[in-house]
């Protein structure tokens, strides 16, 4: 069996959306560039490894410097015994970072760790996971960071020309109108609509009346209805979640931000969401999510993969949604070049569906040339200290 011969740590930033985007205002003070971590793994059959870890979008150089902690642990070691690996990170971190940041590189060993696997069996990783359950998964449009009509108008046409019926927006308590009229233009066009609250960054959070409130308003002004409500309470309040159960009439989903499998398994086992959303490079890797799928489907829970990094990150949480029977996943929408040279067209979308990936491993392509064009800039970071902007006034959005 192979051995891991080299751990190399690899940051890059790319462009990524646009300046007049309300969330590039708001978290991303240097403006519209993105960075992410991957770590790159080398096999002494000559194979290489990419993985990607969430956290590097948020503070890279602390990625880098646990990766660097981290790669004595494993160089020397067999390469395709990946659960060993895991438990060889786990030793050296679990004391300190048991949940939280080391989680997230210890997904990006053990994602680059499954490519590497795959691309020396010459197989897609969901081969290793028991293989895919499906040719094609449907997808929804994950995007609504806008705050214009002609924003919004641009995504309704990439979704269009993608074949998409599904859209996600993201809202706060109080874009009652604008959440309104989204769902109408949307409806009118035949995507339906789902809505991110983006509690998981809220201090405090909203309350389960403030989401029971705004899910009233909103219907009170369309036939329209939204197809769920996710992140809508702080991420530390299961038991306000399974509330929201009960007081709204529109499925609660919720999970990206939780950075373990038994975290998510006993929130699965307490039906506290409608249907979960883990991340492989957030969670651990990939089979941290695949732990996930199968007590979901023990407890009848359908699980829909958050897909919001860099390609590695994308790429790992869609072949565990092949193998692990996932029948929808998420599309991010934003623009970022760096990703789509990555992934090629092995993120391939056909009528609202993403296709089954062919390539081995995880289908990534890196090259130095790429490298070169996307080096990494320590400015481009995302704050979670937010600048406030101004909302547009109702009447625009009534209007």
């Amino acid at each position: 069996m192979p051995e891991i011969t080299d751990i190399r740590c690899i940051l890059l930033s790319s462009p990524y959306a646009d300046a007049d985007d309300p969330e590039i205002k708001k978290c991303f003070p240097n403006g519209p560039k993105r960075t992410i971590g991957m770590v790159e793994v080398t096999l002494d059959n000559g194979v290489t490894g990419l993985g990607e870890g969430y956290l590097a979008v948020f503070a890279p150089l602390v990625f880098k410097s646990i990766v660097e902690l981290c790669a004595p642990q494993v160089i020397g070691r067999e390469g395709h015994d990946i659960a060993d690996r895991v438990r060889n990170l786990r030793s050296l971190c679990d004391y300190w970072s048991l949940q939280g940041a080391a989680r997230h590189v210890i997904a990006a060993f053990e994602i680059a760790l499954q490519d590497a696997k795959g691309k020396s069996l010459n197989v897609p990783v969901y081969d290793l996971l028991g293989g895919a359950q499906s040719d094609a998964i449907a997808i929804y449009g994950s995007g609504g960071c806008c705050d214009t009509k002609k924003q919004f108008l641009r995504e309704f046409d990439l979704l269009d020309s993608l074949g998409i019926q599904k859209y996600k927006i993201r809202s706060a308590k109080s874009d009652i109108l604008r959440t309104a009229w989204v769902l109408e233009e949307a409806g009118q066009r035949g995507i339906e609509v789902g809505v991110d609250m983006c509690q998981n960054l809220a201090d405090p959070p909203q309350e389960v009346d403030d989401v029971a409130e705004f899910v009233e308003l909103v219907h009170g002004l369309t036939d329209h209805r939204m197809i769920f409500v996710e992140e809508a309470i702080g991420p530390d309040a299961p038991e306000k979640f399974k509330q929201l159960r009960s007081r709204i009439n529109v499925p609660v989903c919720g999970g990206e931000i939780i950075t373990t499998p038994k975290e998510m398994i006993e929130r699965v086992n307490n039906h506290v969401y409608d249907f979960v959303q883990p991340d492989a490079s957030v969670m651990g890797g990939i089979s941290a999510v695949m732990d996930v799928f199968e007590a979901a489907q023990a407890q009848n829970t359908p699980v829909v993969v958050h897909a919001w990094g860099g390609a590695a990150a994308v790429m790992a949480s869609y072949h565990a949604a092949f193998a692990g029977g996932g029948e929808l996943v998420e599309f991010p929408m934003l623009n970022f070049p760096l990703g789509r040279e990555m992934m090629r067209d092995q993120g391939k979308i056909v009528n609202g569906a993403l296709q089954r990936p062919t390539a081995a491993g995880l289908g990534l392509t890196l090259t130095p040339q790429m490298e070169a064009r996307y080096p990494f800039d320590e400015s481009a970071v995302y704050s979670c200290i937010m600048n406030d902007t101004d909302p547009l006034p109702d009447s625009f959005w009534a209007g």
